[in-house]
């Protein structure tokens, strides 16, 4: 029994560290921005077997195809005008209702002339950011402020601020403003962290050789082999002491009787001189 356990916990631990973690099922919007001016077209795509909801300020968890919001094909949400009202969180969800491994996207539809052309999905620590003011009329590049979280962060004559090597600390509520136009709703901007990586860390390539970027995993997979031997150890004793027990529990029962016939021999050994006197 106490070997079956063991066996069965190495089996659970041998799947757990080899099950590859799940990836987040993506969102993807087309054209490819968070903003949108009224009446303007936009498609949702989720992956095979998930579709479309969202959450608005009239919306609780709305199906793409409901009422009033969209319509719908296979995992593909198509919005053929856009209003205002349809600015919220839209995200993709299973036929079981499961939504844990989904993306999300923030969209933002302006009764106004001016939007904040940005990144939809968050942006990876150490990438340049280019963001986009643009006026409904005319199309050209206008000169435009820009700001975040409120504060200003300066002025652009193209119409286009790059934030360069974007940090954590970028992250916040973007906007702009076109002089004569109006101003942009506002957009969140996320940023991931990049994980460290060995080679950045311990390994100094020589020259002409390439660095192989490894997250840094060394404390979990050192759990992980030591876990490993300490269950092998536990197997390996186990096994070695299983015919040694066995061996000594049948020599001990094959001896009772022998040990049974003694005693009975001295008993009556002892009665026949008692019976002599």
């Amino acid at each position: 029994m106490e070997g079956t356990s063991h066996c069965l916990i190495f089996l659970i631990f041998l799947l757990s560290c080899s099950t590859d973690p799940v990836l987040p099922v993506r969102l993807t919007v087309s054209p490819s921005r968070s903003q949108f001016y009224q009446y303007e077209p936009a498609t949702l795509i989720c992956e095979d077997g998930w579709t479309v909801r969202r959450n608005t300020s009239t919306d609780t968890r709305k199906q793409c195809g409901d009422d009033g919001f969209g319509s719908s094909a296979g995992s593909t949400c198509t919005i053929k005008t856009l209003y205002p009202s349809d600015t919220g969180l839209y995200w993709c969800e299973s036929i079981n209702g499961s939504s844990s491994s989904s993306s999300s996207i923030q969209l933002s539809v302006s009764g106004g002339s001016v939007i904040l052309q940005s990144p939809v999905l968050p942006v990876m620590e150490g990438d340049d950011v280019t963001l986009s003011c643009r006026a409904k009329n005319p199309t050209h590049n206008l000169p435009a402020a820009f700001y975040k979280d409120g504060s200003f962060i300066g002025d652009e004559t193209t119409g286009n601020k790059i934030l360069n090597s974007v940090k954590k600390s970028d992250e916040g509520l973007y906007k702009c403003n076109v002089k004569g136009h109006g101003e942009s709703p506002s957009s969140r901007i996320s940023v991931k962290e990049k994980l460290t990586n060995i080679s950045d860390s311990t390994v100094t390539p020589g020259p002409g050789s390439s660095s192989v970027s490894l997250p840094v995993l060394l404390p979990s997979a050192s759990l992980c082999v030591l876990f490993f031997l300490f269950l092998l150890v536990q197997l390996v004793v186990y096994l070695y002491s299983k015919p040694k027990v066995m061996k000594e529990e049948e020599e001990r029962m094959t001896s009772l009787p022998e040990t049974s016939g003694c005693s009975r021999g001295n008993r009556r050994k002892a009665n026949q001189e008692q019976e002599m006197l």
